[in-house]
């Protein structure tokens, strides 16, 4: 929006007094069960379920998750967890998360322009998107990894 002029320079420059960096909860492993606790207590009074508890590898499955929606997803899926529970602990089914790792692709069925698009995409999710990192590792300038980003829509 600013870039196109939609937004008001001034205002922005009020606004962005301080800066607050959160790191995603995947880098933040050790809030995942404070965050869980939280909103069980939560979602349980709520909904009337004050007696719904975490079954021990239910914790231990949410710690190893990734979480790509960070703590709003966390909070929806105990919400759902909390209503769909039958027994008194919440279960690693009950999660509802996706807990299989997804098929590695077969590089011969894929195009050029879909290689390179999966090794961009690659590269940036290993360096948390530090895109002058991902560009140093493809052996690319930033300029270029940015054009190829910008025509893979990523």
């Amino acid at each position: 929006m600013r870039a196109s002029g939609e937004f008001r320079e001034d205002l922005l420059f009020r606004l962005n007094t301080v800066e607050i960096n959160v790191p995603p909860l995947r880098d933040r492993r050790e809030d995942i069960p404070v965050l869980a606790i939280h909103f069980l207590r939560r979602y349980a009074s709520r909904y009337r379920r004050e007696s719904v508890g975490f079954d021990a590898s239910t914790l231990q499955v949410m710690t190893h998750y990734a979480w790509p929606g960070n703590v709003r997803e966390l909070e929806h899926t105990l919400e759902r967890a909390v209503l769909m529970c039958r027994g008194r602990e919440i279960q690693p089914a009950d999660l509802g998360l996706n807990l299989q790792r997804p098929q590695a692709q077969n590089l011969d069925d894929l195009s050029l322009e879909a290689v390179e698009a999966l090794l961009i995409r690659k590269a940036l999710s290993r360096f948390q998107g530090n895109v002058s990192q991902a560009a140093e590792a493809l052996g690319l300038s930033r300029g270029a990894l940015y054009r190829r980003m910008e025509k893979y829509g990523l």
